[in-house]
């Protein structure tokens, strides 16, 4: 009985808002979708400024932070789960506005490295900075509140990628150096030879290697 009930509530759609109210974890997603606008909004307000669009902000922002190895067609794509074409024609525009240049690799003319003027650069760190709304409430909240809420989206994370839904991912949970015991209580680095707090486990690392 108590599994025909717990298949009747995952059968209720997150939005339908009889189901909602009596259900903690639909409420937790319909709250997480809200954040999500909130972060479409705020990008698309920073992309208006500039005129650019959202996903050209993205990569300009992607560009910014991220190793040569990552600023490549390829691997954009697969980052913002996007086919090579349509990120080839963000990487094209964004030429044209000379807020990005190609360096081709020698060993492969076909194969170039994307990398961003001072004018890009510029641009790229003035929108990088669009979540501060967001994060003004996180500061707020209790140091173990913080580490929870963290342990709980990594969590999140690692089953959408395994479900294919994100494809590309660098954090502690799903990298080869990461291990863990106690039922996932206690992480180490074999990397770093260290233990890791909550603290430090990383959503986006440079060192990460894919399992």
């Amino acid at each position: 009985m108590r599994h025909f009930y717990a298949l009747h509530f995952m059968n209720r759609s997150d939005f339908d808002l009889a189901h909602q109210n009596q259900s903690t974890e639909s409420k937790i997603v319909a709250s997480l979708e809200r954040v999500a606008q909130a972060f479409r909004v705020l990008l698309w307000q920073e992309s208006k400024e500039f005129s650019l669009s959202p996903i050209q902000v993205q990569v300009l922002i992607f560009l910014l932070y991220h190793s040569d190895e990552k600023r490549k067609v390829s691997y954009l794509a697969d980052e913002f789960n996007m086919t090579k074409a349509t990120i080839s024609d963000t990487i094209k525009t964004l030429e044209q506005k000379k807020l990005i240049t190609k360096v081709h690799e020698p060993h492969d003319t076909r194969s170039y490295i994307i990398h961003l003027t001072p004018k890009g650069e510029d641009i790229a760190r003035k929108t990088s900075l669009f979540t501060r709304e967001i994060r003004t409430p996180l500061d707020q909240l209790h140091p173990d509140d913080k580490e929870n809420l963290l342990l709980s989206l990594l969590s999140i994370i690692r089953h959408l990628n395994r479900s294919e839904i994100i494809t590309i991912q660098r954090m502690c949970m799903t990298c080869s150096y990461y291990r863990s015991s106690d039922g996932g209580q206690k992480h180490f680095c074999t990397l770093l030879h260290q233990d890791l707090h909550v603290k430090d486990l990383r959503v986006d690392c440079p060192e990460y290697q894919m399992k």
